[in-house]
């Protein structure tokens, strides 16, 4: 009857009325409160790079938290979806494409190997702001992972070579262990990169941009390549 219990108050969810509970705490929760920036879809670049930049670059001007965290989905072989949150490892404006960084034998690895296509999504609730890119996904040379692992800080190159990602944990002890091999190794080899970790980078086929108001008049505006071009589109949000 008592439910999970929430280590940091005592609560317990799991009935019906605690499900309720918690979901009505939830909807009360303040969304676009704003104020949001202003967005003239009229006055939209022809292309989106441009716009996912200006966007960018608004959110680290006003301080957003982490603009460069991104959603990253992709699909294996059998179809089955799967998301997980990491960080833009690089950008081509004018080509409208995303790079992001993992391991070669992680589930996203194989996701991507069975089935080159994938979506990245940004979310900026202080912005109100989110963009979507969908299209294939391709694997960039040795050099340019070298040099995106290298440029990470002593503490991700670590962390890096702690275990095998997504791979069972028996539990603190063995994660403390093979973090320290791996420090001493990085320490040891400063040049290192481990043999599987690969930079992908997605060119987008269509790059959505949304827009929220407060008021609920949600504006959004998809491009779709075309050849050599792209087509802008107002859609109904």
């Amino acid at each position: 009857m008592g439910g999970e219990q929430r280590e940091d108050d005592g609560c317990t969810f799991g009935t019906a009325d605690e499900d309720r509970a918690l979901l009505a705490r939830t909807r009360a929760a303040p969304v676009l409160a704003g104020p949001l920036p202003e967005f003239a879809p009229e006055d939209a670049p022809d292309a989106p790079g441009p716009l996912f930049a200006r966007w960018l670059d608004r959110a680290l001007a006003d301080g957003v938290p982490e603009p460069q965290v991104m959603t990253l989905s992709t699909a294996g072989a059998d179809g089955a979806p799967s998301a997980r949150v990491l960080m833009l490892r690089g950008i081509d404006i004018a080509d409208c494409a995303c790079a992001f960084a993992s391991d070669a034998d992680s589930p996203k690895g194989h996701d991507l190997a069975a089935n080159p296509r994938a979506a990245l999504t940004w979310y900026w609730p202080a912005h109100g702001r989110q963009i979507r890119m969908t299209g294939p996904v391709d694997v960039l040379g040795a050099g340019a992972a070298r040099r995106d692992y290298l440029g990470r800080s002593a503490a991700a190159r670590t962390a890096g070579f702690t275990g095998r990602m997504s791979r069972p944990l028996s539990g603190p002890a063995e994660y403390e262990r093979a973090r320290q091999a791996a420090q001493a190794l990085v320490e040891d080899e400063p040049g290192r990169v481990p043999e599987g970790h690969t930079l992908y980078r997605l060119r987008a086929q269509q790059a959505e941009f949304f827009q929220a108001d407060p008021r609920r008049f949600h504006l959004r505006v998809r491009y779709t390549r075309t050849g050599d071009g792209w087509t802008r589109t107002l859609l109904w949000p």
